[in-house]
């Protein structure tokens, strides 16, 4: 039987998420208790285990509200279905493009190999890159909006192709009718005046790469000589974001085992005056760098820590936007992707500085993988059809996991790392995510209570004194 509610305790409060719809729901100790083992169907079952705990007369209530929330489609609702849509082939939405294989940074925890992929270090041609664009015209069938993503290595080592690709792109949403949306990922060290302003005069969005701390970014991050580089990067980063109004930007850091107080990362980079920011965990096989089971009590106090100092920084009018902490507990994604998450190998895919396609940026390179180029298309569907295949329904770790409509069945190259097989997740990183969107869940469910609290309060206020 899947695991159709997750309830758990942080700072006070009881939260229960009712997994299918998506309802998240503050709750007070004896409905937390209630839970245990309440179904909908054993009412007085429930009712007789905490007799002795709680009066008759509040548990009966309690039980009560419960069935209302199940009439409402808010506690218990129906299993989710694999829509139609995925019997048919999927419709290319979004690339990679690797448009320089090779980098001027040395990051110890690199998953590319120092920007190689594990093969020679080369950039993409604009020949390939224009190949490209038609690719996705030609595969995106009847969707308008999409996307490409300038990746590496270091993209602005190859910023000629990068501008020809732009110029290309445009030409062809013309003739095409289609909406682009283009974002280049780059470690900092080549942004120059005159770059920065060729990016921003042509929309293109920025993801931008440091480790936070000084100290701890020139440790993972030296370039090619070992020197450390985050006074270059800084100042760029800076000088980019400020360029750009704040806006159509974020900055991506990783933590490793050599961090694990990496709450002080993220307040270091707000600190250094931005405020759109993630921390990723690091995912590493063998690796001093990388995470055990024996890591996570550790990670999971970390999270506990920057969840109280986020909340405390918004109360202080110092919030920022924090991109794990960002959920909608309203309007969450679409079924499709609460299945199947980022569509790699079927809907995405990444294009190595060659042409040949493979599923994602993390399987370039990685033997069996190819599935055929931009000139030739995929030559077959086996693979791609095989991850379209690959939802959380069709991954027996993931169908009785309370949080597999958030992570969509996590990463499916992580997963063929540690285990060689799509469909059985790299288990260390799905705690670590459990633990994450616990502390997202409670972010949103306190600060949506507190704006309730204080809307409340001011409306109390304006309400005119009656006159006796």
């Amino acid at each position: 039987m899947k695991v159709r509610t997750h309830k758990f305790k942080q700072n006070g409060m009881h939260i229960l998420v009712d997994v299918n719809s998506g309802a998240v729901h503050v709750i007070d100790e004896m409905i937390y208790d209630i839970m245990d083992d309440f179904d909908g169907t054993n009412d007085e079952a429930v009712a007789a285990r905490l007799a002795g705990r709680y009066p008759a007369a509040e548990l009966r209530e309690a039980i009560g509200e419960l069935h209302e929330l199940m009439a409402a489609g808010a506690l218990f609702a129906p299993d989710i279905d694999v829509p139609p849509t995925f019997k048919s082939r999927g419709l290319v939405k979004s690339l990679c493009l690797m448009v320089a294989q090779d980098c001027n940074l040395r990051c110890k925890y690199c998953f590319g190999d120092g920007g190689s992929y594990g093969g020679h270090r080369a950039i993409m041609s604009p020949e390939v890159g224009r190949a490209a664009v038609d690719f996705i015209i030609n595969g995106c069938g009847p969707r308008k909006h999409c996307e490409i993503d300038f990746f590496g290595g270091e993209p602005l080592m190859n910023l000629r192709t990068v501008k020809e690709v732009t110029e290309y792109v445009r030409k062809r949403e013309q003739e095409s009718g289609k909406e682009f949306k283009l974002t280049l990922t780059t470690n900092g060290m080549l942004l120059s005046d005159k770059n920065i302003a060729w990016l921003n005069d042509n929309n293109i969005s920025v993801v931008l790469s440091s480790d936070g701390r000084r100290e701890v970014h020139d440790s993972m991050r030296p370039d090619s000589a070992g020197q450390g580089t985050y006074d270059i990067v800084m100042r760029n980063f800076r000088k980019l974001v400020e360029a750009r109004g704040g806006n159509d930007y974020y900055l991506r850091g990783t933590y490793t085992r050599e961090n694990l107080d990496f709450t002080k990362d993220v307040l270091a980079l707000n600190e250094a005056g931005f405020d759109i920011l993630s921390m990723e965990p690091v995912v590493l096989k063998d690796s001093p760098l990388g995470f055990t089971e024996e890591d996570l009590p550790r990670i999971y106090e970390e999270y506990d820590r920057l969840t109280e100092t986020y909340l405390n920084r918004v109360r202080e009018g110092k919030g920022f936007f924090f991109f794990h902490f960002n959920m909608d507990l309203n309007h969450g994604p679409c079924v499709a992707k609460r299945l199947a998450g980022c569509g790699a190998g079927h809907e995405y895919y990444a294009v190595a500085e060659n042409g040949d396609l493979y599923p994602c940026h993390q399987f370039v390179g990685r033997e069996g993988y190819r599935l055929g180029s931009v000139f030739t298309g995929v030559e077959s569907m086996e693979l791609p059809t095989y991850f379209r295949n690959s939802h959380v329904l069709n991954k027996p770790l993931c169908r009785d996991c309370w949080a597999r409509f958030y992570c969509s069945g996590g990463c499916h190259a992580n997963a063929d790392l540690f285990h060689g097989d799509i469909r059985h997740p790299y288990e260390v990183g799905c705690e670590i995510q459990k633990k994450r969107l616990e502390c997202a869940i409670l972010v949103q469910a306190v600060l949506a209570l507190e704006k309730e609290e204080a809307e409340a309060g001011a409306a109390s206020e304006a309400e005119p004194m009656s006159m006796a």
